[in-house]
Formats: structure tokens, C-alpha cells, sequence
């Protein structure tokens, strides 16, 4: 798979030794958005900021407009309010780090750290893919959550810093960006995820809807 859109090794060439992880993750994410599966995506602190984040430019337009198919549009023909036409297609994906009432009483009920293996319990599929990003590798709610994630048998990604910790010996894909400090890692997942984004979004928007 060549890199076409995002040309993210022509800007951050350190990235180069990841092509291959990096083009597995958009194999694996394709396969999954192509059988109506979800990406699922945790993190904590600025990795939890990066999980919205991810998640946003997959849910719109990024680089793309994406309008609706015009049988997509057909859907809506009924509808007295609702203008089809102001939506976009959308790669179905959600942070795990949002909705206060489940993390909160979870957390004060049971254990704050099995609050990511709580919601890939009750949200996750096997269609699905489970994406964690921690710059340790070691977060433990992020562990836990690859883990229940494997339970249920659901592919599962993780976005670390350089020594990959122990997410990288549970996931099934392990992106090591070469730094350790977290703010230097950090500094390199986003250009990751905005690549994944891009590809995904010419892979499935540059000439229809698959």
C-alpha cells in the first residue's frame, strides 16, 4: 500500500520504519468499516484528547467533502426539517473517554480502572476494532481494555511510545513512534492518526461510498 494522499513519511521521516504497522492499522480499520464494524478508541490525559480527536476527522469530512450517495439522500425524502444534503458519510467512531454519568458512576461503583473494559463490553463487536493510545504503553485502564477487547474477540491497535510497554504485548498491532517522553510522543502520534485518516477517506469517499 502506498501512501498517496497523506504524505506522511515526505514530512516526518523518523516515521519511516512504522509504514508497515501504520499500513496494517488502515488494512485492519478498512476490513472493519467495510463490514460495518467501529473503531473504538481510548486514552488518558492528551491521549484521551487525541482519541476525540481521531475520532472527529473519521465522523466528517477531513480532506474530502463526503457528500451523501444519492440513495442515501433518498432516505431523507420524507423528512419535513432534516436537509440531507448538510450531512457527510462518516466512518463510524467513538472515544471511549467521554460520557460522564457511565464513567462516573462506574468508576465510584465497581473500579475507575476497568472503565474502558466496562464500555468495550457493552459497545464492542467483533466487527469492530479496539484502538489504545498510551505513550507508556503501560495505562492501566488502557490495558485492561485491550484485554477485555481480546475477550470478546475484537481486533485490537495500540499507539505507543517507543518501548511499547505492555500494550504492545497485548495488541494484536503496535505502533512504536521513536520517542519516549511523552510530550515528544504525543507530538508524533497526531500525524499518525491524521495519515490513517486521509487514506481511510480516499480509500472510501474519493469516488463514492463503498
Amino acid at each position: 500500500m502506498k501512501f498517496k494522499h497523506s504524505l506522511l513519511f515526505d514530512r516526518y521521516p523518523q516515521l519511516a520504519p512504522l509504514k508497515g504497522e501504520i499500513t496494517q492499522v488502515i488494512q485492519v480499520l478498512e476490513k472493519s468499516f467495510t463490514a460495518g464494524g467501529k473503531l473504538l478508541v481510548m486514552g488518558n490525559g492528551g491521549s484521551s484528547a487525541d482519541a476525540e480527536h481521531f475520532c472527529g476527522e473519521l465522523m466528517k469530512g477531513f480532506i474530502l467533502p463526503r457528500p451523501l450517495r444519492p440513495n442515501e439522500l433518498a432516505l431523507f425524502k420524507e423528512c419535513k426539517h432534516l436537509d440531507g444534503s448538510i450531512l457527510q458519510g462518516a466512518l463510524p467512531a467513538m472515544s471511549l473517554g467521554v460520557g460522564h454519568s457511565l464513567i462516573s458512576a462506574f468508576s465510584n461503583d465497581q473500579d475507575p480502572q476497568y472503565i474502558f473494559a466496562q464500555q468495550i463490553w457493552g459497545l464492542g463487536n467483533e466487527d469492530d476494532v479496539v484502538f489504545g493510545i498510551s505513550t507508556s504503553g503501560n495505562s492501566k485502564n488502557v490495558v485492561l481494555g485491550l484485554e477485555a477487547a481480546k475477550a470478546k474477540n475484537i481486533p485490537t491497535i495500540a499507539l505507543t511510545g517507543k518501548q511499547g510497554g505492555i500494550c504492545s504485548e497485548i495488541a494484536d498491532i503496535t505502533i512504536k513512534v521513536p520517542e519516549e517522553e511523552t510530550f515528544k510522543a504525543q507530538e508524533l502520534h497526531l500525524p499518525i492518526y491524521h495519515a490513517i485518516c486521509i487514506e481511510l477517506e480516499f480509500l472510501f469517499f474519493d469516488s463514492g461510498l463503498k
